[in-house]
């Protein structure tokens, strides 16, 4: 049987991250963050990994052409990323160069990434795609000859078409009906105008 302390460990829940930092990190400045991340009550911490310098880090958009070290903590008590990038900045790091995911999290965009990768490679080259059949040919050929020069645009297919019982007659419209000369709001006709002094004939 287990005694209680082995039953107690194993049930212990602790906390996995993944730290990046971009640029040259001296050692001492990884020295001092461990101390640091001693309020996380810290149950290890790997030493950390240097990758080589690359034009693009995915993670660091803003600092190209350097290099990223990696470092996994694992703590007993949960973390979240701006208290990592405060401790950063207190030991004189721009925080901006420095990140903190869940290792679960970067374990699967890892997985993701590589996925991609395989599902993309010769992509190009394995693409098998069927033959173009008669529509398509003509229309390949009429679209060669430039935009100016497709059969549409010459008016080829014209819709003056002949319907049965001949052509329908022209719609008629208010200007094809006669035109009135009697005012529609009353036949009295009004007096002449009396003679003034500036209009003598009235």
């Amino acid at each position: 049987m287990k005694p209680f302390a082995k039953y107690l460990t194993e049930s212990e829940k602790t906390y996995n991250y993944r730290i990046k930092m971009v640029g040259d990190v001296p050692s001492m400045f990884v020295k001092e963050l461990e101390g640091k991340l001693a309020q996380f009550d810290v149950v290890k911490m790997s030493k950390p990994k240097t990758t080589p310098v690359r034009k693009e880090i995915p993670d660091f958009p803003a600092f190209p052409n350097q290099p990223m070290s990696i470092v996994d903590v694992e703590f007993r008590y949960p973390a979240i990323e701006p208290q990592i990038k405060q401790l950063a900045q207190l030991l004189g790091m721009d925080p901006n160069r420095i990140l903190m995911n869940t290792l679960p999290y970067e374990e699967s965009m890892n997985d993701e990434s590589r996925k991609i990768g395989s599902e993309n490679k010769d992509l190009l080259n394995t693409i098998d795609y069927p033959a173009p059949d008669a529509e398509q040919r003509a229309l390949s050929k009429d679209y060669a000859t430039g935009p100016y020069d497709h059969a549409v645009l010459k008016n080829a297919y014209r819709s003056n078409f002949t319907i049965a019982g001949d052509k329908t007659p022209p719609a008629k419209t208010t200007n094809d009906l006669p035109m009135g000369n009697k005012s529609p709001m009353t036949t009295i006709k009004r007096p002449p105008k009396p003679a003034t002094g500036a209009n003598p004939r009235g």
